[in-house]
């Protein structure tokens, strides 16, 4: 088990809302590739492929593609920790069963907590340094993220 991480803002960013939806429908739609394909990147972009291997060590993958049909972004992540209905925590620093990446950008750390009838979903995205956050944030992180976090809570409405 993941003990309790403290973002960094130096090197993190945390992306928190409140999902008018009960945490396991969010952890439904997070953890079968059928839901992840529908709302997983900003409109008008689209996932057009997804596998999810759900166990530590096992695969976490999305295929994306723009407007124009470019197929980019085709990020392998491993799990490192899974708690049903609370945690998710992928990096691409990591290959399935734990293999070193060439190319590491994130990690991952989804939570999702209970808020009455609601969901506080936590998204933080953690960085090897100052320069690599700095980036995301610049790339549009918390309008990427703030997008596709409004898809998810307008996508589970649906399942």
């Amino acid at each position: 088990m993941v003990p309790p991480f403290k973002p960094d803002p130096r090197l993190d960013l945390v992306l928190e809302r409140v999902v008018n939806a009960p945490r396991e429908l969010l952890w439904t739609a997070y953890t079968k590739p059928e839901h992840v394909r529908q709302w997983f990147t900003p409109k008008p972009w689209i996932v057009t492929d997804c596998e999810i291997d759900l166990r530590p060590g096992g695969l976490f993958r999305t295929r994306m593609q723009s407007p124009d049909g470019k197929d980019i972004n085709d990020r392998h992540c491993c799990y490192l920790d899974i708690v049903p209905h609370e945690r998710l925590v992928w990096t691409d620093a990591l290959l399935p069963g734990y293999r070193p990446s060439g190319d590491p950008f994130i990690t991952a750390i989804i939570s999702f907590q209970p808020e009455g009838k609601a969901t506080r979903y936590t998204a933080t995205a953690i960085h090897r340094d100052e320069a690599t956050r700095n980036n995301h944030k610049e790339m549009g992180f918390f309008d990427g993220w703030g997008t596709v976090v409004d898809q998810l809570a307008q996508y589970v409405k649906t399942i």
